[in-house]
């Protein structure tokens, strides 16, 4: 009966993991993506600083998808989630491809 959880355990502690590589790779590959001049006009930190985040949280999310809730998945989950929830928006907006938060009617 014990082994049952355990495997649940380690399924949901893999999916976790799996989830911090997707998010940090998702990350890199759209600041590759975005011009150098986007982070600067968008008040952010040049594209070589956040690719250099990026690719660190992504090595760090490779060595800890087995073992999530460590110290170097949390750092690669912080990294990519403050690029995924701060940087990428302002990159949008500042690229015309985000949305101004105008509804379909205009502003509330």
């Amino acid at each position: 009966m014990f082994d049952i959880f355990g495997s649940v355990q380690l399924l949901i502690a893999f999916v976790f993991g799996v989830g911090a590589l997707v998010l940090s790779g998702f990350g890199l590959v759209d600041a590759l993506r975005h011009r150098p001049d986007a982070f600067v006009a968008a008040g952010k930190a040049s594209k070589n600083i956040w690719v250099a985040v990026l690719a660190v949280a992504v090595v760090m999310s490779v060595y800890s998808v087995v073992t999530p809730f460590s110290l170097p998945w949390i750092l690669a989950v912080v990294g990519a989630g403050v690029y995924a929830v701060d940087v990428r928006p302002a990159l949008l907006r500042v690229t015309g491809r985000g949305s101004s938060g105008d509804g379909p009617s205009g502003r509330w």
